[in-house]
């Protein structure tokens, strides 16, 4: 889906003109990305977590050559789906109560002991640094 297929979904259903509706996509998607670029997170019920975490600098290897190199820090943005969301992915009955269910993932994000700075996407495939399996 394209943000021009976004636009002509809100035209569609809501009955705005097509430069209105453009104009509405256009404003939601700045101020998320302005949200974003302060580093706040974003909730959305029913939907999921957007979050912009600092990673560290660190070393990584070149998998063509073995050769170490430095991987600058940075920001990344993640992306959490709501249990909602996950529901609707796989085809199950939604929960029953969204801001219930909103409320116990918020707390589960506070408590987690498990931070995802330490991984990269790269690290995602079931490979440590050294090459070999998880």
């Amino acid at each position: 889906m394209t943000k021009a297929d976004i636009i002509e979904g809100v035209y569609e259903k809501v009955g705005f003109s097509k430069k209105e509706s453009a104009e509405i996509v256009e404003l939601v998607f700045d101020t998320l990305k302005e949200t974003l670029e302060r580093g706040d997170k974003i909730k959305i019920s029913g939907f999921g977590n957007f979050q912009v975490r600092q990673k560290k600098a660190r070393v990584g290897r070149n998998p063509q050559t073995g050769k170490e190199i430095e991987i600058s820090a940075r920001r990344v943005l993640t992306f959490r789906p709501s249990q909602v969301l996950k529901s609707a992915l796989n085809g199950e009955a939604p929960p029953e109560n969204h801001a219930e269910i909103d409320a116990r993932e918020e707390e589960n994000d506070e408590n987690e002991d498990f931070d995802s700075e330490d991984m990269d996407s790269e690290d995602m495939d079931g490979e440590g640094a050294e090459g070999g399996k998880y």
